[in-house]
């Protein structure tokens, strides 16, 4: 096995912390939440309490001022055990760091104190029903009124939609300039004309709310701007590597953990006289899922170093999204196989896991999108065939 050299002693302390927590406070009760479709706020404040939420928020900000790592423990062991419900990735990892980033130094103050304590939820409004993965192409507006905004539009498949407290907006300052006529704003959830749609039924991750959201003449003062006005697109594309690099994660363990799963269930379930284990296809499988698995997870470690160091790109953050989400969908589908009839029952962590894992193709970025950015840099530099000069 390949030691994870990334990972000091202090980070496996914290590791042993976090899955204490999750054992006690998530596992016990993510059925249930599955069935409500949602997670109780309740378990934000004990996580706050316990740490898990924000990191690598600074002191003077309320949090612990940790290095990226104990965000990443916190993100890996909550999907070891399946849990999908918890939020706490868009939270920490995106919303705080959005503001963390972009934000004054009152709206610091403001909001990542509540957000390290778990007692304000965080979410990121960027997609649209028309609009996923083309950002430029967000129609929702804010138009300036006086000493005012006003925002009309709506967003589709927000995370912690149903209990956002505030939410990270794209929006549309000038409809004529593109990329440059996007601004971002802080919305808080109780401004008057922000209304939050059904929460919406999807193939996995059931436990986690997501939303549509309505933005009906919501007013909001200049300063809840997020960064400079018309700033907005560039300011995204800024975080869509660490982004990419959280979905990479995600997958990486997920895969590991799957094959754990598939190994331990072969080992004693018999068929024709022996284990299923004993079969030399179930072997090669599992062999070859694995030989991958460590590929995958060494090339992630090594953008999880490139991006502390702040040497991640564009183009290693996609082609780690792209080889991970890929490699993390084929390995739940084998899996399941293996388990027979028994993968295809929803009280095995498999099934949850195969329902789970089809989003992570599309989140952050379609799988498409990652083609086309590793594409663009390899051809970056060579000349137009003579067909397309003329």
């Amino acid at each position: 096995m390949i030691e994870r050299s990334i990972f000091r002693e202090e980070h496996e302390i914290w590791r042993a912390t976090v899955r204490r927590f999750v054992e006690k406070e998530i596992v016990p009760f993510h059925a249930k939440w599955e069935e409500d479709g949602i997670v109780p706020r309740d378990l934000w404040l004990k996580a706050g309490a316990a740490g898990l939420l924000c990191c690598t928020v600074p002191e003077e900000f309320g949090g612990a001022g940790l290095d990226y790592l104990f965000d990443v423990v916190v993100f890996e062991e909550l999907w070891r055990v399946g849990a999908s419900g918890p939020g706490f990735l868009i939270h920490t990892d995106l919303v705080a760091t959005y503001i963390l980033s972009f934000g004054t130094d009152e709206q610091k103050r403001h909001w990542l104190p509540k957000m390290v304590r778990g007692e304000a939820i965080g979410s990121l409004g960027m997609t649209e029903p028309h609009a996923g993965s083309d950002l430029k192409a967000v129609r929702t507006q804010a138009v300036r009124d006086g000493n005012e905004y006003v925002i009309n539009g709506q967003k589709v498949f927000i995370s912690n939609g149903q209990l956002c407290d505030v939410i990270v907006l794209a929006t549309k300052t000038d409809t004529s300039a593109g990329a440059n006529g996007i601004t971002l704003f802080l919305v808080e959830s109780n401004r008057e004309g922000f209304q939050r749609g059904r929460n919406l039924e999807k193939l996995g991750m059931k436990a986690q709310d997501t939303s549509e959201l309505f933005f009906d003449n919501v007013r909001v003062p200049p300063a809840n701007m997020l960064g400079s006005e018309g700033r907005g697109f560039q300011h995204m594309m800024t975080k869509l590597a660490q982004e990419r690099l959280a979905q990479a994660i995600r997958s990486a363990t997920v895969t590991e953990t799957v094959i754990g799963w598939t190994v331990d269930y072969t080992t004693e379930r018999k068929a024709f006289g022996q284990t299923i284990a004993d079969f030399q296809n179930t072997q090669f499988v599992l062999a070859d899922l694995k030989a991958r698995a460590t590929m995958a997870r060494v090339f992630t470690d090594r953008c999880i170093d490139l991006f502390i160091s702040g040497k991640l790109d564009a183009v290693d953050a996609a082609m780690a999204k792209m080889v991970t989400s890929e490699l993390h969908c084929e390995t739940v589908d084998k899996c399941l196989q293996l388990f027979g009839g028994w993968g295809y029952m929803w009280e095995y962590p498999i099934c949850r896991a195969y329902a789970d894992a089809r989003v992570v193709k599309i989140a952050g970025g379609s799988i498409e999108v990652m083609k086309t950015i590793i594409a663009r840099e390899m051809f970056k530099d060579r000349p137009k065939s003579r067909a397309r000069r003329e």
